[in-house]
């Protein structure tokens, strides 16, 4: 199996299940936007994005979370749950996609995202918007982690790295981990993992452009 992938977030999130599980998998550094990748990554995915796993069948599977399923599938594993405790994970899924991953992102696109590739200044009402929407998510996330290491009851799963997903560069956006303690404290426990910590370690993958 061929897992495409970037240094971008989701990519980043795909890699880290897979090293993580320990998955059969080979990697490949992917551009799938380039002019003269289109056609190659169109076929693979109609929305060209990535990251992309490529089965020995030549099946594909795209969109992290689906990627995540599948490979964990495939480990025997249960790090994505399955039987009486996949509601839950799935509820945190769920909520972590609208809530603090979309506001994390929003405020990451402000202040790292267009200044990486100069697509504009920053939009200070937008990313205000997004930290207005990241303490109240955070607040939340920090009742649920008050008591417990991970999200869910039963130990770490997929929904501690889809929520966390965005926080590896929350240093640079300028997120503010240390307002929430407990959230803090699970991001360093995520941090200690290192497939999470540096999913790219001996792979080809060239670093993102600087923040201009």
């Amino acid at each position: 199996m061929r897992l495409y992938f970037s240094r971008n977030y989701n990519p980043r999130l795909a890699v880290a299940v897979a090293r993580h599980l320990r998955a059969p998998v080979e990697y490949e550094f992917a551009e799938p936007f380039k002019p003269d990748q289109e056609a190659r990554f169109l076929a693979l995915n109609p929305n060209r994005s990535i990251p992309i796993l490529v089965e020995d069948d030549g099946s594909t599977m795209w969109e992290a979370d689906a990627i995540a399923c599948r490979l964990s599938q495939l480990a025997g594993s249960d790090f994505w749950r399955q039987g009486a405790a996949q509601p839950d994970m799935i509820r945190w899924l769920s909520w972590g996609y609208w809530n603090i991953v979309r506001a994390c992102d929003a405020v990451h696109f402000e202040r790292v995202t267009k200044q990486r590739y100069g697509h504009g200044p920053i939009d200070a009402a937008k990313v205000a918007e997004g930290l207005a929407e990241f303490a109240s998510s955070a607040a939340l996330l920090q009742g649920q982690l008050a008591a417990r290491d991970w999200v869910l009851a039963d130990g770490l799963s997929y929904a501690d790295f889809r929520l966390a997903c965005v926080l590896p560069y929350a240093d640079v956006a300028g997120l503010p981990l240390a307002d929430f303690p407990a959230v803090q404290a699970w991001h360093d426990r995520l941090m200690a993992l290192p497939a999470w910590a540096d999913p790219f370690d001996g792979l080809h993958a060239p670093a993102l452009p600087p923040i201009l």
